[in-house]
């Protein structure tokens, strides 16, 4: 797993490494031989600096250009130095590197490669001026190869938010370098809009304080490894799957939902939805098994008996899909939050259903709760407006979860996981993805794995399933346009991704 920490804490780490041993000027010496070395560089190269101490990571990056024989050309945006940012900008003056003042001079024709060192860490979205605005729209309109020193200038380093109304000036980089730590803003909300490709360098910062962690496939390679050939269904899971009404004609996405269960490794996937689109749903089941539910026109309708049999033996429940917002479903949320001893997945409707709950059935709910809201669900769970939250998506989405003891999937560009205490990130996936039944194929693939994986991998089990649906979908956007693509595409590379995570 690898780490990734707020812009705080990366302050923090700086702070305790000069304290410990290293000095400022040291820490920027090796960021500027991070960033040569991580680079194919294709001369003449452009560094492009702001002021502080991301501009003396260009002064040390151009230093190092200048002494392996690669033309470069410094410009400066600013006067404004800092004491060890002086010293190696002095060093490029003394071995002759050629320097360019101010946004007059700012020309990056015929330029194969800029390096982005305008702002750091510490920009904070505010409204961004001349001459640096400007500066930014030259790096973009330039077409050379793009490189970011730490983080794009423009994206703020905690959020992943480009500017005040995350439509702010922002480098759109082809790589940024990372330095120390991966950043929360490298991930979450417009930061794969502006990032092409990112590595994290590391220069001696032992990271202090809490952080989230970033799934890698080697992470929960586990999770779906090491059946037993003297096995049967029973000993992976049988899991419930409840959704649809009239008013939710897709058939086929409520299939897939199941179907996707069986995918990510269930045992046995039932699929329960009222008795009047059974006969809609059925051509589309092959080897899940369609339970019916009563109805009352066109809508569920609760009856415990009815409910108990279907949830008899089930390992995993998933349930709210296109079921509306009815008194019916609040009934069925209630009873299972205080009858149902296995882990539970609200989602859509029944999120918002839940929203409208007394949160003393979160707090004393006999299942394992696993709720997988997006934005606006989010929003309407915790009360607050999400334009407060997405400043500090892990903060909110960890606050969240402890306060109701749950296990929180905060949908994504980059998904946050988190039960309160540990934060995972997934950041597979494909803006192909953005298109109806999507969140169905995830709710399938939590319940199928949540049928069979053990108490002590449950959160991991839960990450591993946002990553295995991130991954599916990026799969199938390598055969289909983005554009063109629909969540049964996600379904069918379940396979492939499930393939690639194994190995």
């Amino acid at each position: 797993m690898i780490k990734v920490i707020s812009t705080e804490n990366m302050r923090k780490s700086e702070a305790a490494a000069i304290e410990k041993s290293l000095t400022a000027f040291e820490l920027i010496s090796r960021a500027g031989l991070a960033i040569f070395e991580a680079v194919d560089w294709k001369p003449p190269v452009a560094v492009v600096c702001g002021g502080g101490n991301n501009a003396a990571d260009g002064f040390a990056t151009a230093s190092r250009l200048k002494t392996a024989g690669i033309d470069v050309t410094l410009f400066l945006l600013s006067d404004r130095l800092t004491e060890d940012g002086r010293y190696f900008f002095d060093e490029c003056t003394s071995i002759g590197v050629e320097m360019k003042q101010g946004l007059d001079n700012l020309s990056l024709d015929g330029y194969n490669t800029v390096l982005d060192c305008i702002f750091g860490i510490g920009f904070r979205g505010d409204e961004i001026s001349d001459p640096y605005k400007t500066a930014i729209e030259r790096i973009n309109e330039s077409g050379a190869y793009v490189v970011s020193a730490d983080i794009n200038s423009g994206l703020v380093a905690n959020s992943g938010l480009a500017g005040e109304d995350d439509d702010g000036a922002c480098v759109r980089s082809n790589l940024t370098v990372s330095l120390g730590s991966f950043k929360s803003g490298h991930f979450l909300n417009s930061a794969k809009d502006y990032i092409e490709n990112k590595i994290n360098c590391d220069i001696g910062i032992e990271s202090v304080g809490d952080a989230a962690y970033l799934i890698e496939p080697s992470d929960i390679r586990r999770i779906f490894c090491g059946r037993l050939q003297n096995s049967n269904k029973g000993d992976y899971g049988y899991v419930a799957i409840i959704g649809g009404s009239v008013e939710y004609s897709g058939a086929a996405k409520l299939a897939n939902l199941a179907l996707s269960a069986l995918r990510s490794g269930a045992g046995v996937s039932k699929l329960a939805v009222p008795r009047c689109i059974t006969k809609a749903v059925l051509p589309y089941i092959l080897e899940s098994t369609l339970y019916e539910l009563d109805d009352i026109d066109g809508q569920f309708c609760f009856s415990h008996g009815a409910i108990d049999r279907l949830l008899y033996h089930t390992r995993a429940a998933a349930v709210g899909m296109g079921m509306g917002r009815s008194d019916e479903v609040k009934r069925l949320l209630e009873y299972m939050l205080c009858e149902y001893s296995g882990r539970l997945i609200i989602d859509a409707d029944g999120l918002n259903v839940l929203a409208g709950m007394d949160i003393k059935y979160f707090k004393n709910a006999s299942c394992r709760l696993i709720l997988t809201p997006h934005p606006k669900e989010f929003e309407r769970l915790c009360g607050k407006k999400f334009d407060e939250c997405r400043h500090d998506l892990v903060t909110a989405a960890k606050e969240y979860a402890k306060n109701t003891g749950t296990i929180l999937l905060l949908k994504g560009t980059t998904t946050i996981i988190t039960d309160g205490n540990t934060v995972y990130l997934s950041d597979s996936g494909d803006c192909g993805m953005a298109t109806a039944g999507s969140g169905d194929v995830l709710s399938g693939i939590l319940a199928g794995i949540c049928g069979y994986v053990s108490d002590d991998d449950l959160l991991l089990g839960v990450a591993a399933g946002a990553y295995l649906n991130g991954l599916a979908g990026a799969l199938a956007s390598r055969e289909i346009p983005s554009v063109a693509m629909i969540s049964g595409d996600t379904v069918r590379h379940i396979p492939d991704a499930m393939r690639e995570i194994i190995g």
